[in-house]
């Protein structure tokens, strides 16, 4: 259950241990709070690894645009510290609202990734990532496995279709030339992305 912790001393001490041991890695700040997220399993961990693999190979040789995983993304230039987000996988194109601060990314890219992990707020997200001007955001379900596409819409992120459970359908990207499907696997469902060229096809 969430924690809320007023003695600074206590706040301090809990930081320092997390900064110490690399568990504060993907901690943010919303609005002035220090939320401290769930440590990512393996399974998110190899999950963000491909994925970020995949935008690699279609967006940054491709040279279409730039990609990284796990960047700061805020609403502010300066004093961003104090609100910030970290999606698993970013897409910036030319001409995004995002804006390279060296130490974050200024504006919302183009298109983000989250993975869903257990007792996490990704979901939480959505009105911040609308806000910055983020276009396209996939979630990634893991419990039960399913993808969800969001797109930008009157300033809000709107569910593009229904949720796609393995074996259901396609959820197709407008703004990175990507599609998504959920197929069978083992020990888990596999994330099947083509290439909208038609010659290009991954498993993560």
């Amino acid at each position: 259950m969430p924690v809320l912790v007023f003695d600074p001393t206590v706040e301090q001490r809990l930081k320092e241990e997390r900064q110490a041991s690399g568990a504060d890695r993907y901690d943010e700040v919303w609005e002035g709070v220090y939320m401290m997220a769930p440590l990512a399993d393996n399974e998110h961990q190899e999950l963000q690894l491909q994925l970020g693999g995949v935008f690699a190979l279609a967006v940054v040789w491709s040279g279409i645009g730039r990609a990284q995983t796990g960047a700061n993304v805020s609403d502010r230039e300066d004093g961003w510290e104090h609100n910030y987000r970290i999606p698993d996988v970013v897409a910036v194109l030319p001409g995004s609202r995002a804006r390279d601060r060296g130490t974050h990314w200024c504006g919302g890219p183009d298109f983000c990734v989250e993975i869903l992990s257990p007792g996490d707020r990704s979901r939480q997200k959505l009105d911040f990532y609308a806000q910055i001007g983020v276009r396209e955001l996939l979630l990634v379900g893991r419990g039960p496995w399913e993808l969800e596409l969001y797109r930008l819409k009157d300033a809000r992120l709107e569910r593009v279709g229904v949720p796609e459970p393995v074996g259901g359908g396609r959820v197709i990207s407008e703004i990175v030339p990507l599609s998504f499907r959920l197929t069978p696997g083992s020990p888990r469902p596999r994330i099947e992305i083509s290439h909208h060229d038609g010659n290009q096809r991954w498993l993560v």
